[in-house]
């Protein structure tokens, strides 16, 4: 086991216990448990030691105003206070439907997880070099003035804000999501300090992130065809989003990682394990002294819970690709799922933590977008 133990590269974890329990619905996708599942897996797993976890910092008014209006953040606060929104502040905001209901946490839940994207960027930007894990930061959907996509604040936007609140003049946000970042895109079109690259299923909501898309000049998309598999995320990697890193010479990168692109998901059509994002961060962590690592979209319980952890093995330069501890598996047949999927969930999900590869012919599709990305 190879564990970085340079100064200031030494890994950080930023959790906080909000996620226990907390859930936007029991008939929501965020019903289930995810940060929660992969802090209990990393400590079973022996990754999680104390001196390096974090507990969240919680965003503040102020502080979410950088990004956020006055008008948005005081009728999400009122909302979770009242538990209801009116017609025309659910108009206005994007409240109370399917997609981003009300629920107890409703405000303080995205607090924290915009306060640990914050907490970690000045971590990272008082530093010359470090690496943050913060799983709950990947809510990258969110506007100013709206939620989108069961986003009610946008960490990523934050972070980044913060990042170049120090003084750095090139940040690189890849993400990995089944979705097109498309908050984060937008929030940065016209900033030449900010690349965003988003790697998504063509054709899934939110319908945008085309491959000729270049939101003022600083963004590249690379939309996948569904089945997208291992080999073909390989080609994108190498072909098109590490070029794009190492050309941007990026001062901090933050990377969006998340599950929803997982052959188990429900949410998406695309095909990769989850070894294929372990290697994708793997092969970026280099390319940045400061890296800020966030989580995102990831909709099953068992398949979001064993690649968040394994993503905190790989930033540690561990192998997550052996068997669960005796306390993980107990962790993992601990979870519930209300979905058919989950009635009878396969035994694999309780006694591996790395899927089997999923590798496959590389389309001409991919090719395509990956040659339009550089050119």
């Amino acid at each position: 086991m190879q564990v970085l133990t340079t100064p200031f590269r030494t890994p950080l974890f930023i959790g906080g216990e909000i996620y226990r329990g907390s859930t936007y619905g029991p008939k929501h996708p965020l019903a289930i448990p995810r940060v929660s599942t992969a802090i209990d897996l990393s400590r079973a797993m022996g990754w999680l030691p104390e001196e390096v976890y974090l507990d969240t910092h919680v965003a503040s008014e102020r502080e979410l105003a950088r990004f956020h209006t006055a008008d948005y953040i005081a009728a999400l606060k009122r909302a979770e206070v009242e538990q209801r929104v009116d017609e025309v502040t659910a108009t206005r905001h994007n409240l109370g439907k399917l997609e981003n209901p009300i629920f107890a946490e409703m405000y303080r839940r995205p607090a924290h997880s915009s306060g640990s994207a914050l907490q970690a960027a000045r971590i990272l930007g008082d530093r010359p070099a470090g690496l943050v894990y913060a799983p709950a930061a990947g809510t990258h959907h969110a506007r100013r003035d709206r939620a989108s996509g069961f986003c009610y604040f946008n960490a990523p936007v934050l972070g980044i804000l913060e990042l170049l609140d120090h003084g750095l003049e090139r940040v690189l946000y890849v993400d990995l999501d089944a979705h097109h970042g498309d908050g984060v895109e937008e929030a940065f079109a016209d900033d030449d300090r900010v690349l965003t690259v988003s790697v998504h299923e063509d054709g899934r909501w939110p319908y945008t992130g085309k491959a000729e898309d270049r939101a003022g000049g600083m963004a590249r998309n690379l939309p996948v065809p569904p089945g997208f598999n291992d080999s073909e995320m390989e080609h994108i990697m190498e072909a098109a989003v590490l070029p794009l890193a190492r050309a941007f010479r990026p001062q901090a990168m933050v990377i969006q990682t998340g599950a929803d692109a997982l052959a188990e998901d429900p949410l998406s059509r695309l095909e990769l394990s989850n070894r294929a994002l372990w290697d994708a961060v793997t092969a970026l962590l280099p390319l940045a002294p400061r890296v800020l690592v966030v989580g995102g979209g990831g909709y099953n319980p068992w398949s979001v819970g064993r690649c968040w952890a394994g993503i905190w093995a790989v930033m540690n330069g561990i192998d997550p690709a052996i068997a669960p501890t005796a306390e993980a598996e107990s962790v993992l047949r601990a979870l519930t799922w209300n979905r058919a999927a989950g009635r009878n969930p396969p035994e694999h999900w309780f006694t591996t933590l790395a899927d089997e590869g999923r590798p496959g012919p590389v389309r001409d599709a991919v090719r395509r977008v990956a040659e339009m990305a550089l050119s």
